[in-house]
């Protein structure tokens, strides 16, 4: 059994109800410890490795914990984002980011793999595919006040199969825009009664989707992109008895038209922008009615913003909430870059695309837990840094301010290696460790790249 430190025990035990039975949790927190600990790979053999059971015989178990043992990642996600709200939550309105991760597998095992455009290395004129699992991931993002930024925490991710996938077993194939409604549908039902506002790239300003966010019975708000040519309308008139009641009233002038046209008037205020900096922006905003034949009617607000300095692209941005201001809906748009941060964190620091499961239960339970132990990390660094001082890595040659997430693994690891594996009292000059504790710390050192 592990010997773990207080302020450990206390983020992992609103998880153990979701195992059934004691053997299980026990094996599960054996691969959490590993999967912080192990460098390089995150395979079951690895952690394994690391907590010093590579001569374990009955290793197989420690898989069964994700091929076929009872519990529910869903119910995971539920304590997890639970745990980050209460933490982390200043009281307004929760905003949460919603994008895909491709990640690169092969094998004629993994069915669920697909073809897909690789958003991070396409570029205007270079459009490049990748062979993997699609995931949808949708994070809080939330300011970090020990890092002085918004970090982007995984709470729910889901696997969004192919369509080939979908066609061979008969099913019919959900887009990326119904998982997203799903997703958000049950994030509602775990958090009522707050605001919650979603941002999401382009691929999501879909009329479906935006009308759904709305008709809940607690509407949510939904803040993506909006295309320069997207068809406005004035809200429709009042019914005046007669046949069927409108849906939209006057066509308005396109986003593209407003934006050349000189008579525009631009207002000018500087907001927060991408990191952590801030910006001076022009925009210009209006409430419309977005519609499209055979799709319903979406009000919103619409804000156009342009670089002053020429520097940016101009762009669109929707809100689902005709109310909200210009300036929160730009600001709420700007906070989604963090997620693009928190993939490459994932890949870099928890080993995301090196797990080697092949079975679909493992598949959709491994990368899941994985985005979700980023947000697990940093709820343990948030921990520490309010209970104890704490130091960033720094050199002679490099001097860093503000934290990572490279040091809040860090400070985890460090936490984990001393009072897990400690075996003198901490007051002392010299510290005692086992030999075998000294050479399974040798070996990870020795293997580390």
């Amino acid at each position: 059994m592990l010997n773990l430190p207080w302020i450990v025990i206390e983020l992992l035990n609103p998880f153990a109800p979701i195992f059934y039975g004691v053997t299980t949790w026990e094996k599960a927190k054996i691969l959490l410890v590993g999967a912080i600990l192990a460098p390089g790979k995150r395979t079951v053999s690895s952690t394994l490795r690391v907590m010093g059971l590579s001569e374990e015989a009955k290793f197989a178990q420690y898989h069964h914990v994700l091929n076929r043992a009872v519990w529910s990642s869903l119910e995971m996600s539920k304590v997890l984002l639970g745990l980050v709200v209460r933490t982390l939550n200043g009281g307004g309105p929760i905003v949460l980011g919603i994008d895909e991760h491709i990640e690169r597998r092969r094998g004629k095992k993994i069915s669920a793999k697909g073809i897909y455009r690789d958003a991070v290395r396409t570029s205007k004129g270079h459009f490049v595919k990748a062979s993997g699992l699609r995931w949808i991931s949708m994070m809080v993002l939330s300011w970090i006040p020990w890092a002085e930024r918004i970090w982007a925490l995984p709470v729910l991710t889901a696997l969004a199969p192919s369509e080939r996938y979908h066609e061979e077993r008969g099913q019919r194939h959900k887009v990326v825009t119904d998982w997203a409604r799903q997703m958000i549908m049950q994030v509602r039902r775990w958090l009522p009664g707050l605001k919650l506002v979603f941002v999401a790239d382009g691929a999501y300003a879909v009329l479906d989707l935006l009308h759904a966010c709305q008709s809940l019975t607690e509407p949510v708000t939904m803040v993506t992109r909006l295309r320069l040519d997207a068809a406005l309308y004035e809200p429709a008139p009042p019914y005046s008895g007669k046949g069927r009641p409108r849906k939209k009233g006057e066509r308005l002038p396109t986003l593209q038209t407003i934006l050349t046209d000189e008579a525009t008037f631009w207002q000018t205020v500087t907001v927060s922008w991408y990191g952590g900096v801030d910006r001076t922006i022009e925009f210009v905003s209006q409430t419309a009615v977005w519609f499209h034949n055979g799709k319903p009617p979406v009000p919103l607000r619409w804000v156009l913003v342009r670089d002053p300095l020429g520097e940016l692209e101009p762009m669109a941005v929707l809100c689902t909430d005709p109310q909200a201001s210009p300036i929160q809906i730009v600001e709420w748009f700007v906070m989604r870059w963090p997620v693009e941060v928190t993939f490459q964190e994932a890949r870099a620091h928890l080993g995301v695309e090196t797990q080697r499961q092949w079975s679909d239960l493992a598949i959709a339970r491994t990368t899941p837990a994985l985005f979700g132990l980023f947000s697990w990390v940093t709820l343990l660094a948030h921990t520490l840094v309010s209970r104890q001082a704490v130091s960033t890595r720094s050199s002679a040659w490099y001097s860093k301010s503000l934290p990572t997430f490279a040091d809040a693994i860090a400070w985890s690891r460090s936490l984990l290696w001393q009072s897990t594996f400690r075996m003198s009292s901490p007051d002392d000059d010299i510290v005692k460790v086992s030999r075998s504790f000294l050479a399974r710390l040798t070996d990870t050192l020795c293997y580390a790249a």
